[in-house]
C-alpha cells in the first residue's frame, strides 16, 4: 500500500479488491457508500434527534418506555436459559419475562 495521501475515507480499506457486504448481505461498493452518503445527506431522510426514542420498541404500548429488569444468574443458569431460548427460537429476555409472568400468575 502507498504512503501517499488519498482521497478514500478510510484507504485500508480497498472496496475494490476486499468483499464486504452489509447486513443484508448486498456487496459494498463505491457506488454503494455514494449512494449511502446521498440518501444521508438528502433532507427527506434526516431525522430529527427529538423525534426519535432510542432504544427497541415499547414492550408498554405505543410511546411508553418499557422498565428494565437486571439481575445476575449464574453460568450454568445461563447456558440453560440461552440453550432453552435457542430450542423455543426466543430470547432469553423473552424466556425471563415469560418465566416471570407464570411465577407471578401462581402467586
Amino acid at each position: 500500500m502507498s504512503d501517499q495521501p488519498t482521497n478514500d475515507p478510510d484507504p485500508d480499506v480497498d472496496l475494490d479488491r476486499e468483499d464486504l457486504r452489509d447486513r443484508h448481505g448486498n456487496r459494498v461498493t463505491r457506488e454503494y457508500v455514494e449512494r449511502a452518503l446521498a440518501d444521508i445527506l438528502d433532507e427527506k431522510t434526516l431525522v430529527v434527534p427529538s423525534e426519535v426514542r432510542p432504544g427497541r420498541p415499547s414492550l408498554s404500548g405505543g410511546s411508553t418506555h418499557s422498565p428494565q429488569v437486571t439481575f445476575r444468574i449464574p453460568d450454568q443458569l445461563h447456558r440453560q436459559a440461552v440453550d432453552a431460548a435457542e430450542r423455543e427460537g426466543k430470547t432469553v429476555s423473552a424466556l425471563a419475562r415469560e418465566a416471570l409472568e407464570q411465577y407471578l400468575r401462581r402467586r
